[in-house]
């Protein structure tokens, strides 16, 4: 049987750990921050909006909706994130992984991981771990695996 991953992360940091059973501790593979997620919006935006003016034709003016430049952390994010996870599981050494993030952010990971990842992915928890020591965290991994599994 091949490890597991397990990442623990919301929309500023991540923790992935490695393990060979689910009876083995949990072992730090790395530690990833995004400063930028934790900033405000207001020390992230431009002072002021900009905006958009119409050709002077009779009708509605079709904009795409904009993205806050906060949001466009959290992609980011998610998406270093995720290629970490596809880095590791295309090593050979994981056969699947297991992920606890905080919502919305548990969702902008999942859409970011490749399809060889989708597949790997055990279980997805919208629940935020980071700020829990190690044994702590072993506890609450493991409570929250054990709902997850009796829900499914």
């Amino acid at each position: 049987m091949k490890a597991e991953l397990t990442l623990v992360a919301n929309a500023s940091e991540a923790h992935l750990f490695a393990r060979e059973s689910r009876h083995d501790p949990l072992m730090p593979l790395a530690l990833m921050k995004h400063t930028e997620s934790r900033a405000r919006a207001s020390e992230l935006e431009p002072d002021r909006a900009g905006h958009g003016s119409s050709d002077r034709h009779p009708g509605g003016v079709a904009f795409a909706p904009r993205m806050s430049r906060k949001r466009k952390e959290h992609l980011q994010f998610a998406d270093e994130v995720a290629r970490r996870i596809d880095a590791e599981l295309g090593s050979g050494r994981y056969g699947s992984v297991v992920l606890f993030a905080s919502c919305p952010f548990l969702g902008e990971l999942r859409s970011q991981l490749s399809p060889a990842a989708k597949r790997s992915l055990k279980a997805s928890v919208d629940l935020d771990l980071t700020s829990f020591g190690v044994d702590e965290l072993e506890r609450r991994v493991a409570d929250a695996l054990h709902r997850h599994e009796s829900a499914h």
